[in-house]
């Protein structure tokens, strides 16, 4: 009677291990499709900031357009 319980208890732990081990495989995929949002949120601000790079630049070139025909008033 003895060894009963104690082999429910071993067969109840066996099941829970088994469990964890699921869940640290789907624990893994997780972290890694995390690493792939965490890289395209930073492609994504470097483009924001190129982008804003080019209007900067396009912005002092529409400058010296309307100086040099003198459409900004002084």
């Amino acid at each position: 009677m003895a060894t009963e319980p104690e082999n429910l208890l071993l067969h109840h732990l066996r099941e829970i291990r088994a469990g964890l081990d699921g869940v640290r495989v789907t624990m893994g995929e997780v972290v890694t499709r995390l690493g792939h949002v965490e890289r395209s949120v930073a492609d994504l601000h470097v483009q924001a900031g190129e982008q804003s790079i080019r209007l900067d630049r396009v912005n002092v070139r529409l400058d010296r357009i309307e100086n040099r025909l003198g459409l900004v008033d002084a």
